[in-house]
């Protein structure tokens, strides 16, 4: 087995580039001689079935695994919104936005990203009186603090009521048009791929099986004839056969359920 290391990634090159990207669980391979690239500011998502190596792949991204087979050059700046937002409790919303910064001018700076999701006016709140979107917001702000080359969404709108999850869609894209850092969003949801991606992925086996360009102006929508086709090549790409017209309904479970 050939062992890699982790590199920064230069400048001039993609964000993120694997290749030949392995990983495997005793006798289970869960990432099989993977290739990806991230283009500097692309938003891509990443879709499969549970079991298909997305939180491996993202682990990897993370630079949370080693790299156990094939190479890896990642960004030096990366941050993580995970499904939960793992604000510290006895820490205030400010000082959960600033943990880990070591400059000076960390808490201006945690309020001035607080301000970027509407919560400057909750930096002195404890993390029990928000709301579960506020939480998510702050978890957001923690990460844009941060400046990251390389955003990576882990399910993060999974547990939102549908009202709050579609104003979340708005102000994530908003966000990553102001600091363009590279973003791969894992995601059960087709619809939301859709909605928020470039390009979106679907990881079959431990490999990408699909790899979609979203060719829609912005704002994504329903109504635009390439979100059906869209749709109805990912669900395909998932092993989904549907109904003609339950892919114009496109009820959001459908998609959504189609994917796990």
């Amino acid at each position: 087995m050939t062992t890699a290391n982790i590199t920064p990634a230069k400048s001039e090159a993609p964000t993120v580039l694997a290749s030949s990207l392995s990983r495997r669980f005793g006798d289970r391979i869960v990432l099989d001689q993977l290739d990806l690239s991230i283009a500097p500011g692309e938003f891509v998502a990443l879709l499969g079935r549970s079991g298909s190596g997305k939180t491996t792949l993202l682990r990897h991204l993370a630079g949370l695994d080693p790299v156990e087979s094939g190479s890896l050059s990642l960004p030096r700046t990366r941050a993580v919104v995970f499904q939960e937002p793992r604000l510290v409790p006895w820490k205030r919303v400010r000082r959960n936005v600033a943990l880990g910064l070591r400059k000076a001018d960390a808490s201006p700076r945690a309020i001035a990203a607080l301000n970027e999701v509407e919560l400057g006016h909750k930096a002195d709140a404890w993390p029990a009186t928000l709301s579960g979107g506020e939480a998510q917001r702050v978890a957001l702000a923690r990460a844009l603090v941060r400046e990251p080359a390389l955003l990576l969404l882990d399910e993060p709108f999974a547990a939102l009521d549908a009202l709050t999850r579609m104003r979340m869609h708005g102000l994530v894209v908003d966000l990553w048009r102001r600091h363009r850092p590279a973003v791969l969003l894992v995601t059960h949801d087709v619809d939301e791929a859709i909605f928020l991606a470039d390009r979106v992925l679907v990881l079959v086996d431990g490999k990408i099986a699909t790899d979609e360009i979203i060719d829609l102006p912005r704002p994504h929508a329903y109504e635009q004839p390439g979100f059906i086709a869209a749709r109805r090549r990912l669900l395909q790409a998932l092993g989904v056969v549907v109904p003609p017209a339950h892919i114009v309904e496109a009820p959001r479970a459908l998609a959504k359920a189609a994917a796990r």
